[in-house]
């Protein structure tokens, strides 16, 4: 037998569970239920790859047997099993559990509802030791010659030994704690106990689960069953079940397709993201099941990247049992129920726009940048992703604006939707790039998402109108007065102009003048088909080098510093002038949060033309 200790953040852990965070104990036996019915679904997939796997999947069941006298329960199935390596990885240390984010939310959690953060971290096993005193885990895996024996109190230490006989599949005894009617601690050996417990959270689990030989759930598939025959709860609980996260759904979605392929789909929106939404190896949320068998777990083929947080199943009727990911890939049913699959869940997030917007507001702040990454990807849905999305806007401090809205806001005769990319909504407001759309009143999206950077040069236009970045290329907002008094002061400024265009050519392609300026001296834009300074970053940051882009200085002339450089420059002071130029540029790269290619020889310039102040 070797003695190991429990990492440091586990054993914080095991002791917010020992004291009882969660409000309602009986939990704890729809998370048994839940694992052993995940290791049963394993075990069967792996029958079907690896025909040299030794094992009876006949009567692939779960157990719950009590024992009074003793004060134990145990829940046992003969699935998967673990190897003892398994045992040290996935409970000794949690390794995978995200336990420090965890520990670090709980303690943010202002509500004190607690058992809402349990289930994204994947530690609902734990739950145990609010009910027992002791738990004992004996597992086998099916490959490995003997079976592993895990024990622990819960406190810094855990036992792990070899076990000679151990049977197929895994074991869970807890080592109960006494009732207490104060502390809402039922007594979990009563049959009457564990089946209500089952039957109201583990119902429609697939394999049998049975008390003293009697099967005490109705393995009834919910999506096999009439809608009016579901109850909320029950949507809840089977959503709660296959995607271990212990809110409601959001939404529940249900479709059915019948005719020449023939298939199901219970699918639901979550209420919070899913703590992998954004990580590299985030899972897809749709199991595929054939005739009501699982077949596999995160089926990518049926829901594309950008929805990666819709949970459910989908049940095809036509689909062979032995079907694989390549097959899969290639199956033009498959590729019918994903376009349709897609277009439903749409539809119904744009119903929930409609029908119950605070609800969809909250889907928006969880998933929102997740989904317009199908702007990106999924040309054939643009138009139904764009009417889904929200934006911040200079319309409103809080609240944000469809698109639709956006439209119908527009002043007369406008043709642009006008937005501008950043790192945030003060970066924004304040960039020189907004003061003539501020001050003429036209109103301006805020995107401060990093998918926001990429998506907008991919989408040309919405309801007939162009999007417009306010900085970037041309932005027509003169009345034919303004554009006839410009011209007349581009011919007068035309040879600084030049001067300037020449003294910058390593870092500007052109020097104009600006009709976005009103208050500030200059400003950098780019040309209409440029990549963001923020884009190039993000490529750099990726080891991805680019060429070098040169931008567009714009000067206001009508602000004191520019009608001194150019009377300076009308005067022949030209030598003189050249610092200047650079300052220019300086000051209009900081104005936009950009970075100074030499910021110490730029602070001498400030300097030097400070000091002849005094």
């Amino acid at each position: 037998m070797e003695t190991l200790e429990f990492q440091s953040e586990a054993r914080q852990l095991l002791q917010l569970m020992i004291h009882s965070i969660y409000s309602n104990k009986d939990t704890f036996l729809r998370e048994l239920v839940s694992n052993a019915s995940d290791a049963l679904d394993k075990l069967r997939l792996e029958s079907f790859r690896d025909k040299d796997m030794q094992v009876d999947v006949d009567d692939l069941h779960i157990v719950i047997e009590s024992d009074p006298a003793e004060r134990t329960l145990t829940v046992r199935d003969n699935g998967i099993g673990m190897t003892r390596e398994d045992v040290v990885r996935l409970i000794g240390t949690i390794a995978k559990s995200g336990t420090a984010e965890f520990l670090k939310q709980l303690k943010e959690q202002q509500s004190g509802n607690a058992s809402d953060l349990i289930g994204q971290f994947g530690i609902g096993f734990y739950s145990s030791f609010m009910v027992a005193d002791k738990v004992t885990l004996v597992t086998k895996y099916p490959h490995a010659e003997k079976g592993v024996r895990w024990e622990s109190t819960g406190e810094a230490t855990y036992t792990i030994d070899d076990v000679d006989d151990a049977p197929q599949g895994t074991s869970v005894t807890l080592h109960l704690k006494p009732s207490d009617d104060e502390d809402r601690l039922p007594d979990y050996t009563e049959p009457a106990k564990i089946k209500e417990i089952v039957k109201r959270y583990s119902d429609f689990i697939t394999w049998p689960v049975r008390l003293g030989g009697d099967e005490i759930n109705s393995r009834k598939a919910l999506w096999a069953r009439p809608a009016s025959e579901v109850s909320e709860e029950e949507y809840a609980e089977f959503y709660r079940h296959i995607s271990h996260d212990w809110n409601a759904p959001l939404e529940t979605i249900r479709m059915q397709a019948e005719g020449t392929f023939e298939y199901q789909a219970l699918l639901f929106l979550p209420a919070q993201a899913p703590m992998d939404l954004f990580m590299r190896d985030g899972k897809r949320g749709v199991q595929l099941y054939v005739k009501r068998v699982f077949i596999m777990e995160d089926c990518a083929e049926l829901m594309p990247e950008y929805l990666r947080f819709v949970k459910g199943v989908v049940d095809a009727a036509d689909l062979s049992l032995n079907v694989s990911r390549e097959i899969l890939q290639q199956d033009r049913q498959i590729q019918l129920m994903r376009r349709r699959l897609v277009k439903k869940v749409l539809s119904s997030i744009k119903s929930l726009m409609t029908a119950r917007p605070d609800d969809y507001r909250k889907f928006w702040g969880e998933m929102g940048a997740a989904l317009k990454e199908g702007l990106l990807s999924d040309h054939d849905n643009r138009d139904a992703i764009l009417e889904v999305c929200s934006f911040a806007s200079t319309n409103s401090e809080d609240a944000l604006t469809t698109l639709a809205d956006y439209v119908a806001r527009m002043k007369e005769g406008q043709e642009h939707i006008y937005f501008m990319t950043g790192d945030s909504r003060v970066a924004v407001e304040k960039s020189p790039h907004m003061e003539a759309l501020r001050a003429k009143g036209y109103e301006v999206l805020i995107l401060t998402d990093t998918i926001d950077e990429m998506w907008v040069d991919s989408v040309p236009s919405f309801d007939g109108k162009t999007l417009q970045s306010v900085a970037k290329g041309q932005v027509d907002l003169e009345t034919d007065e303004e554009k006839s008094a410009n011209e007349a002061k581009t011919a007068e400024f035309s040879d600084l102009l030049t001067w300037l265009g020449e003294q910058l050519a390593d870092d500007v392609k052109e020097v104009r003048l600006s009709s976005r300026l009103t208050t500030s001296p200059a400003c950098v834009v780019g040309d209409a088909h440029d990549i963001t300074p923020t884009l190039e970053k993000m490529y750099k940051a990726m080891g991805q080098e680019l060429p070098k882009i040169k931008r567009i200085l714009e000067l206001n002339p009508k602000h004191a510093l520019v009608e001194g450089l150019h009377g300076a420059f009308a005067a022949g002071e030209r030598d003189s002038l050249t610092d200047t130029a650079e300052l220019i540029y300086g000051l209009a790269l900081l104005a936009e949060g950009g970075e100074l290619a030499d910021p110490s020889r730029f602070v001498k310039l400030v300097a030097d033309r400070v000091q002849r102040t005094f």
